[in-house]
């Protein structure tokens, strides 16, 4: 290595060690500039999508509020760990006309509008200091409904990314069949064209001719109907992104359906069975069950309660012997006791068992049913990859067979009726790979899903 060659080295490690946190802002603000000069051109990215509808997405936000309001409510104050403290004022008076008989006398006293008033502030406090263990338990249950909130909001989230990214791949899906449509249309127009200056010729009969008007009359038409189907689909897009235009007009930046065909059985049934979210919000389930039970044992302890208060009362009269009379003074009090029966204590404490077995047997049912779904789903990702496999084949083959049925026409050793089904057979052949690809990434995005990877996607 020569010695230029060292030194250049030398200064471009140096420069980029000093560079480096420099680099990394640029890097990040050209990011973002990036991601928000796309986002002003309608211009998206499977992730940038993604991102934009989990932080818009109604239901999302939804589930994410629902989630706040479980976080808010699980806090020792709403279990009843903290006494309650009450402040409390009252004013009464009493207006009235009096008319007294002395005995010793026989004089009559009148008093006419004596008003006599009482005033009472005053200070209590309510606190349970034990009840039979409820008052864990109800924490307990709190703190489990907010574990259940964030579980929810996590199903939420992986239903929107699984139903995106499956839109997302419909509108590409959509997008490759009208640009085959539009070539099938002028392969058409070709058609239709030659067969037009050969009919004038004298080379071709009027039913050749005709038959061609048909078959280009025929790919138009279904050209036509896939701008539909595109158009619903971009709709789709919009609304799942919450925008506020829906008809807003978008564009995607990939333009193929990029099929993982790696995924491993065993990999996707292990964190199935550990890190499903229906599966841990069964779980959920069966802890408050068993939570409801410990609530009902409850009852057979004692309770323990503290009641204290503050008062301060005025009275003020017109006639009594005394015209103001103060009162201030502490009570307190604490109550021991145990509900020795109400007549419904055994009847609950059976329905709370039986809840618990229905939650697990719950709990079981859904094992099962994922199972199920991804022995179903894998047999269905395994046999379409082979179907794919096959389809490109067979593209490759109708590709060929076209071109050298196209060679034949031109020479006119070709009919009409051959050519056409030449161009079907590779519209056919187009379309089958299409659906195979689409249907295989169905079934990975549906893996991937029930596996609890779906996140997966915002990586990309």
């Amino acid at each position: 290595m020569n010695n230029r060659l060292k030194l250049n080295i030398k200064i471009s490690i140096s420069f980029c060690s000093k560079m480096t946190f420099s680099k990394k802002i640029l890097s990040t603000t050209a990011l973002f500039i990036m991601s928000c000069a796309l986002h002003a051109q309608g211009i998206y990215t499977l992730k940038s999508c993604l991102e934009l509808g989990l932080e818009n997405n109604y239901s999302v936000r939804i589930s994410k509020n629902e989630q706040q309001i479980s976080k808010n409510n699980a806090t020792k104050a709403n279990a009843g760990y903290y006494p309650s403290v009450d402040l409390s004022g009252r004013y009464s008076g009493t207006l009235n006309d009096t008319k007294s008989t002395i005995r010793t006398t026989n004089e009559i006293e009148k008093s006419t509008g004596v008003l006599d008033n009482t005033f009472n502030v005053g200070l209590s406090l309510n606190w349970t200091i034990f009840d039979g263990f409820n008052i864990t338990t109800n924490y307990k249950r709190l703190k489990e409904l907010e574990a259940a909130g964030e579980v929810n909001t996590r199903i939420a989230i992986e239903d929107f990314i699984a139903d995106f990214t499956a839109e997302y791949y419909n509108y590409i899906q959509q997008q490759i069949r009208l640009n085959n449509f539009f070539y099938a249309v002028s392969l058409s127009k070709e058609r239709l064209r030659i067969v037009e200056a050969r009919y004038l010729i004298g080379n071709m009969s009027r039913l050749d001719l005709q038959q061609a008007r048909v078959d280009f009359n025929a790919d138009s038409s279904k050209y036509v109907k896939q701008h539909e189907l595109l158009n619903t689909s971009r709709i789709r897009i919009n609304e799942l992104m919450a925008n506020d235009n829906v008809d807003q007009k978008i564009e995607i930046v990939d333009s193929v359906i990029d099929v993982d065909e790696l995924l491993i059985f065993d990999d996707l049934l292990e964190s199935t069975l550990h890190t499903n979210a229906e599966l841990l919000k069964s779980e959920r389930i069966v802890t408050l069950a068993q939570l409801n039970l410990k609530s009902v044992n409850s009852r057979k302890y004692p309770y323990l309660r503290l009641s204290s208060g503050y008062g301060y009362t005025l009275n003020t009269y017109e006639t009594n012997a005394y015209r103001r009379r103060q009162v201030a003074g502490l009570d307190f009090g604490l109550a021991l006791g145990i509900n020795i029966f109400d007549g419904t204590r055994r009847s609950q404490q059976k329905n709370a068992r039986i809840e618990i077995e229905n939650a697990r047997l719950q709990r079981m049912q859904i094992e099962q049913s994922l199972l199920a779904d991804i022995a179903n789903l894998w047999q269905a990702y395994v046999n379409n990859i082979k179907m794919l496999k096959l389809e490109r084949e067979n593209l490759v083959a109708a590709k060929q067979n076209h071109e050298i049925a196209m060679d034949r026409y031109m020479l006119g050793d070709l009919s009409g009726i051959e050519m056409r089904e030449a161009q079907k057979n590779l519209l056919d052949a187009e379309e089958r790979i299409l659906s195979a690809q689409y249907d295989t990434k169905l079934c990975e995005i549906s893996l991937l899903q029930i596996s609890g990877k779906v996140l997966k996607y915002m990586e990309k």
